[in-house]
């Protein structure tokens, strides 16, 4: 599914000249290339030969194989998150980057346009809360709820909204629901994931002394609610008046920045926004919470 998604972004960019695409269903790759005008690679040697970046859009337990290819070939290469299967595996790939090629993680939520918008506002926090709860889909193969989509979520609170200090850590969750309770000094970071719902959520919702904040992944929506300090008890109920402003953002489509975001790295030569040393820790801490598992 994300290598049909990646397939359709490039296709799409004025930036690309030629788009090969390379998967083991010949069949697949051939109709994948039909649909967006590719040219469909007879092997990955092949592939290599002809591009100048690829995407690494596999199922995880092939991510450490398939980037190991790449690597050899010099070409500059975009992971699917997670990095790879395992912290130890994802530390065996980073030490096989040369120096100088881009190298980066598929987080796609870091490119959601809300978050740099949310950077902005969020100063001193008290709470943080996401929730990223999904119906089960056939296409996660090879990961717990805890890779597949609380990482997006570890990925925000870790490399955007709190990049320094250590934790303490509580949770309990299974392969497809988690919940876990961070602690960084004074600020607590609830999340929970779930692959088991019946409704989508994507939220994000933070609380300040002074206010609160709510954000949608999806609709790309941010609410800023404030107190003004009125108060009273109107017929033995309770009233608060709050300020709810409603924040402009730029909406876009957050795997065409990515991928625009990733060919100008190339082009440039700078580093991804989205390390493979960030994807670590992301992995690290997605360890520590499955710790939190029942055995």
């Amino acid at each position: 599914m994300m290598g049909r998604n990646h397939a359709r972004v490039y296709s799409e960019l004025k930036a690309v000249d030629s788009l090969y695409l390379y998967d083991l269903n010949e069949k697949a790759a051939r109709d994948l290339a039909g649909a967006f005008e590719a040219t469909a690679s007879a092997t990955l040697e092949s592939l290599l030969k002809n591009v100048d970046a690829v995407s690494v859009c596999v199922p995880t337990p092939y991510h450490f194989g398939v980037a190991e290819q790449v690597l050899e070939a010099g070409v500059p290469l975009l992971i699917e998150k997670p990095i790879c299967a395992t912290v130890e595996e994802s530390r065996r790939l980073i030490a096989k980057i040369p120096d100088g090629l881009v190298a980066g993680v598929g987080h796609i939520e870091r490119f959601n346009p809300i978050v740099p918008e949310i950077n902005k506002i969020v100063r001193n926090p008290l709470y943080i809360e996401m929730k990223r709860h999904n119906p089960a889909s056939s296409r996660v193969s090879g990961s717990s709820v805890v890779e597949d989509l609380m990482i997006h979520d570890v990925d925000i609170m870790r490399n955007v909204l709190i990049p320094n200090g250590a934790y303490r850590l509580a949770g309990s969750g299974n392969q497809d629901i988690c919940s876990a309770l961070f602690a960084f000094g004074g600020t607590s970071v609830y999340l929970s994931a779930s692959r088991k719902s019946s409704k989508k959520i994507r939220m994000i919702y933070i609380e300040e002394e002074e206010f609160t904040v709510e954000g949608d992944f999806m609709a790309q929506e941010i609410y800023i609610h404030r107190k003004p300090g009125q108060y009273a008890v109107e017929d033995e109920r309770y009233v608060q008046e709050n300020i709810i402003e409603k924040v402009l953002v730029n909406k876009q489509e957050p795997l065409k920045l990515e991928l625009s975001t990733f060919l100008d790295c190339v082009a440039k030569g700078r580093e991804f926004p989205v390390s493979p040393e960030q994807a670590l820790l992301n992995m690290e801490i997605c360890e520590d919470v499955k710790r939190c598992f029942a055995v």
